[in-house]
This record gives structure tokens, C-alpha cells and sequence, in this order.
């Protein structure tokens, strides 16, 4: 069935990164509000009735067995499940500091490194084409978002959010590259019965970790969480949504191609800084952008 569907990744990635704009725009919001942990178990606490929802439909309609809990899937889960936390909170934090289509773009470094963590952990060897196009479509972000530092237009310019959003797009390589393992660790199941098993098992562990923190560092955290719940409820959808259609993309196909396809959030990144946040393209970044469609455009060239 898998070989029948393996098309599929293109159009979920694009959907994902769709879902994970609008879900980043909303906890940025929610960071001022409930400061970085906050905002980060946002998208896990209220995501999970949401995963368990697309898990049961993916189970019943799957007609199998329950999914198996094996120790490699375990290990896989809980290495993604923690490096995705981290990785929230840091590309939160530079987000604080920085305009969004730039801490966006930096975190968007990651398809370089999940080919080297994926050929480490998984053994997935990459063709030298198919790693020129990632790297293309990756140097294209890097000098979208590249600024000298110190003062430049009267601001200035920190190290600091983009090596925080540096750190990030590493934790948001480690994390594909362990949820694609867990997938690929699961003995039975269809493709989307795998992934949405994966979403759920991560989510538990995640939301778990992340509620402990909160009522024993800061229960008054959790309750302004709570109190937030009517924009909350919309980042933990669109948070659930994202990662489903981002671990069917796994599913389907190396972390790497996922992730340098999804490189298209950039765009919507710039849809989004520009409504909801005055910001503006500069040419600079339209040179960056032309990169990313040709290194996308050449990796889906090799694909097909």
C-alpha cells in the first residue's frame, strides 16, 4: 500500500508547513502571555485529544491490530520527543528577539543536518544530487536570513536570536530524524495507521513532561494556559494537524526530503509576518527565495 501512496508526501508536507505557520503565529502571540514553556506545551497538552482523534479514525478505518509498543520505538520516541520540546522553546525564545520570517528562516537550516543525522542514526545515504539540491535550497534560507552584526538601519543586529534559532533547527533535525526511526521501528500497520501511533505516543510523553515542569516550577503558568484556552485549543489543532501530515511525509519518505520540501513555509512565513506583523520583503530576501524554489524544485525533479 505504502509504494501505491508514496506520492503523498508532497502534497502533506506543503500542507503541514501551511499548518505549522499559522500554529508558530499563534504561539508567538501566546508568548507574551504565558512566556516560552507556556507557549511551547501549547501545541503538545492541547494538541493530543486532537492526535488521538486522527489515530482512532486511522486505526478503525485501518482495520488492524493495536499498535505494538517495541523498545526501539520507544527509544526513537522519546529522542524525538524531547529534542522537538527543546527545539520549540528555543526558536520561541529567538523569536522574542527577532522578526518572525527571520527566526523562521534560520530554524529552516535543519534539511542539512537531518541528512547527516539520518545517515548516523538511521543509515540512510543520500545521493551526492539529491544532497546538492538540500543544500541549495538550505543556502538560499541561510541568505535570506543572513544579516551582518552590529548596527545596521539604526538596529541592532544580536548573535544571539540566530544562534538560538541555529540551535533549534538542530533539535528540529534530531526530532525528525527519531520520529521517522519510531515509524520505521513499528512492525505492523499501514503508513498513516504508523504515523498517527507515533503523533500520539510522542505527545503523551511530551504533554507529560511538559505539564510535570509546569505544576511543580510554575502552577500559575498553568492555570493562565488554561485561562488562554480559546486561542490554545486552536495552536494544539493546528499544532496535531501539522505533525500528522509532517509524520505521514516520514512515513513516506527520507526526513531530509520532507524537511527540504518544507523549506515552502518560508513563504508562508512571509504571508504571515507581512498581515499580521507590518513586516516586509526585501531583496535580499526574494534572491533567498529563488534559491529555495530551485533547490525544492530540483529535489522534486530527482524524486519524480
Amino acid at each position: 500500500m505504502q509504494a501505491d501512496w508514496v506520492w503523498l508526501w508532497v502534497p502533506v508536507t506543503i500542507l503541514a508547513a501551511a499548518l505549522q505557520t499559522g500554529r508558530n503565529a499563534i504561539q508567538r502571540g501566546l508568548t507574551e502571555e504565558l512566556g516560552t514553556i507556556g507557549a511551547t506545551q501549547v501545541r503538545f497538552v492541547f494538541g493530543l485529544p486532537f492526535a488521538c482523534l486522527f489515530f482512532g479514525v486511522a486505526w478503525v478505518f485501518g482495520d488492524i491490530a493495536w499498535p505494538s509498543l517495541t523498545w526501539s520505538f520507544l527509544a526513537f520516541v522519546l529522542l524525538g520527543a524531547i529534542a522537538q520540546i527543546a527545539a520549540t522553546a528555543l526558536m520561541l525564545a529567538a523569536m522574542q528577539m527577532r522578526d518572525f520570517v527571520v527566526v523562521t528562516v534560520w530554524t529552516k537550516t535543519e534539511p542539512v543536518q537531518i541528512a547527516l543525522f539520518g545517515l548516523i542514526v538511521l543509515g540512510e545515504v543520500l545521493r551526492l544530487d539529491t544532497l546538492l539540491a538540500i543544500c541549495l535550497a538550505t543556502f538560499g534560507v541561510v541568505w535570506m536570513a543572513w544579516r551582518p552584526l552590529g548596527s545596521a538601519n539604526g538596529q541592532t543586529v544580536s548573535a544571539r536570536p540566530i544562534l538560538l534559532g541555529l540551535a533549534a533547527a538542530a533539535g528540529f533535525a534530531v526530532a525528525a530524524v527519531g520520529f521517522r526511526g519510531a515509524i520505521l521501528a513499528l512492525p505492523e500497520g499501514n503508513f498513516l495507521v504508523r504515523a498517527s501511533w507515533t503523533l500520539v505516543c510522542g505527545l503523551i510523553i511530551q504533554a507529560s513532561i511538559l505539564l510535570a515542569w509546569l505544576m511543580w516550577r510554575s502552577p500559575e503558568v498553568w492555570h493562565r494556559c488554561i485561562g488562554a484556552w480559546r486561542i490554545s485549543i486552536w495552536g494544539g489543532f493546528l499544532g496535531a494537524a501539522a505533525s500528522q501530515a509532517w509524520f505521514i511525509g516520514f512515513a513516506l519518505t527520507t526526513a531530509a526530503n520532507v524537511r527540504t520540501l518544507a523549506l515552502v513555509e518560508v513563504f508562508f512565513a512571509q504571508i504571515v509576518s507581512r498581515k499580521l506583523f507590518q513586516g516586509h520583503t526585501t531583496t535580499q530576501e526574494k534572491i533567498g527565495m529563488i534559491l529555495i524554489v530551485a533547490g525544492v524544485g530540483w529535489l522534486l525533479w530527482l524524486q519524480a
